[in-house]
């Protein structure tokens, strides 16, 4: 499993690859699983869809490292659409966004500003901006933005942390001491033995420990997990502690696991899921077949189904 991981990391950078999928047929079948469409109309249905089964959403328009501030502003103006539309759907969700598909590559400040003027858009319509985490190399400079959002506009701007990271431990206790918000995962990128825990029972026993304090720190986060382990750990630590269910919420991906999300909803226990679209939709695929590599088996056996 770790060789095919790093193989299908690999090759979620292959342009090549990348260009053939994007713009054909069969790359469109493959992705519809995970990605739900194209159009911001095609998400606002998903979002619509996953309200009705009792779960919250969080919309994310897919795409990163833009080459121009023209593509960072087209790539903003999505995100006050959607905000627009939640707002006037009424809808419960929130929006997801990559720091390097709002500039950040070319200018901190360029990025700092797009969303800055999302956050503020964000707060009259009641709705939220999660920061996503990308590679190693961007960590810092993620999480310094973020609270600089913060102290602009408290409670409506978010971020994620990995907890495949060594460092992500020290990273919460500045977050939390601010009272930011957090999602966490376990990591999707390939990162360095360096940088980051090599073996899955290490990124798991991270993960616990970063869930626990995420729990006791009385603000609202999300446990973003598939692993039936982690769900378990989760909900066994809560009940000790005397932490409802209604102090934090479990978070998954579009098209993963809408068993398990539907049997936590009848628990009691909150679930947002997270719904990409879009047309740049390769690399964020290709991350979660490495992320869960059993995924390529429900593709095998569903391909040909309608």
């Amino acid at each position: 499993m770790p060789i095919l991981r790093s193989i299908l990391i690999a090759l979620s950078r292959n342009s090549s690859l990348r260009n053939f999928a994007e713009n054909s047929n069969l790359g469109g079948r493959m992705s519809s699983r995970f990605v739900a469409g194209r159009s911001v109309e095609e998400v606002l249905a998903a979002a619509t869809a996953v309200n009705s089964h009792g779960m919250s959403a969080t919309l994310d328009s897919l795409g990163e490292n833009v080459h121009s501030p023209q593509e960072a502003k087209q790539a903003a103006d999505v995100y006050h659409r959607l905000i627009d539309a939640i707002e006037q759907r009424r809808l419960d969700a929130n929006v997801s966004v990559k720091l390097t598909q709002m500039g950040m590559d070319l200018d901190p400040e360029l990025a700092f500003a797009t969303v800055a003027a999302l956050v503020k858009h964000a707060a009259p319509a009641n709705t939220f901006v999660r920061i996503d985490m990308e590679g190693s190399e961007y960590t810092q400079a993620t999480i310094d933005l973020v609270c600089r959002l913060h102290a602009m506009e408290a409670n409506r701007v978010g971020v994620v942390i990995q907890a495949y990271l060594y460092r992500s431990g020290a990273d919460i206790e500045r977050l939390l001491a601010q009272g930011i918000r957090i999602r966490l995962c376990k990591g999707a990128y390939q990162e360095p033995p360096n940088v980051a825990f090599p073996d899955k029972a290490d990124v798991d026993k991270n993960f616990v420990r970063l869930m626990q304090v995420l729990l006791q720190s009385g603000v609202y986060h999300g446990i973003a997990t598939h692993d039936e382990k982690m769900i378990e750990a989760t909900c066994r630590f809560a009940k000790e502690r005397g932490i409802k269910p209604d102090q934090f919420e479990f978070q998954m991906l579009y098209g993963v696991r809408r068993d398990l999300q539907r049997s936590l909803v009848a628990e009691g226990y909150r679930v947002r899921v997270y719904i990409p679209f879009g047309t740049e939709w390769y690399p964020y695929f290709m991350r979660r077949l490495a992320e869960r590599p059993a995924n390529l088996l429900f593709m095998a056996r569903n391909f040909f189904r309608k």
